[in-house]
């Protein structure tokens, strides 16, 4: 539910295409819809300019798959993360047109394919390793309907394949830097790069890495000005933020 879908129902109604009754029906949950289990936001869409995403870690298939039929009624896009072929095997049963995007671990249900992003959201990594997390960063970009370029394997270990690679660099509007190890890749980048930069450390690493902890201190103290962190993993924050720095 947005601001383009009410639009859409109040012409409607006002063409006599749908009855007040109808629309009461179809605004019946707004602003959420509680299922006992879970209280579905049909709202933030229109409150946050991004709709709601679920978070698929420690939901049952049942629960998953109710929920995102739920969201699916409300005609715009949805996106699971951290959902497995199991989960995406229960939403399939009940929503047409959902695919798995098995890197990124994310059930996406793409309708609405308008750019609206106003540049190209470039997402980096440094190591083979990091592709899972940049791959969360991607979808998360491209459901939110962005451009995305993706610069993968590129790590301080052999800096030259970055600097291969600084023309599509250059394009980036905002760049989405995932580095596990001692985290060194966002400085770099943002050494080279006039537009923000997002961190996110991986939880890739031998034992001195505490799971992402190391690389998070470094990207915290970066010296790169332009460089911004958040969690751990959180490859859909970064998508996040970074769609809605491309809006503006």
């Amino acid at each position: 539910m947005n601001a383009e879908s009410i639009r859409k129902l109040f012409e409607q109604v006002r063409a006599g295409k749908v009855s007040p009754e109808d629309a009461v029906q179809r605004l019946r949950h707004f602003p959420f819809e509680d299922l006992g289990f879970a209280k579905v936001d049909h709202h933030r869409a229109l409150r946050a300019g991004m709709p709601e995403v679920i978070f698929g870690l420690g939901k049952t298939t049942a629960q998953l798959a109710q929920i995102y039929s739920r969201l699916a009624k409300q005609e715009g896009n949805v996106l699971a993360t951290r959902a497995d072929e199991k989960q995406f095997a229960a939403v399939k049963k009940k929503v047409r047109g959902v695919e798995y995007r098995e890197a990124a671990r994310a059930i996406v249900l793409q309708r609405d394919k308008k750019r609206y992003g106003k540049g190209i959201i470039a997402v980096v990594s440094a190591g083979t390793s990091d592709i899972p997390v940049a791959e969360e960063a991607v979808v998360t970009a491209e459901v939110m309907g962005n451009e995305v370029e993706r610069l993968f394997d590129v790590g301080v270990a052999g800096i030259h394949r970055l600097l291969a690679n600084r023309g599509a660099l250059a394009r980036a509007r905002v760049v989405i830097v995932c580095a596990g190890m001692e985290g060194a890749l966002p400085s770099v980048v943002g050494g080279l790069v006039g537009v923000p930069v997002i961190a996110v450390p991986t939880s890739i690493g031998y034992g001195a890495a505490f799971g992402g902890v190391a690389a998070l201190l470094g990207m915290m103290n970066s010296c790169a000005s332009n460089v911004s962190v958040v969690n751990i993993d959180n490859g859909f924050g970064a998508g996040y933020v970074a769609s809605l720095i491309n809006r503006l």
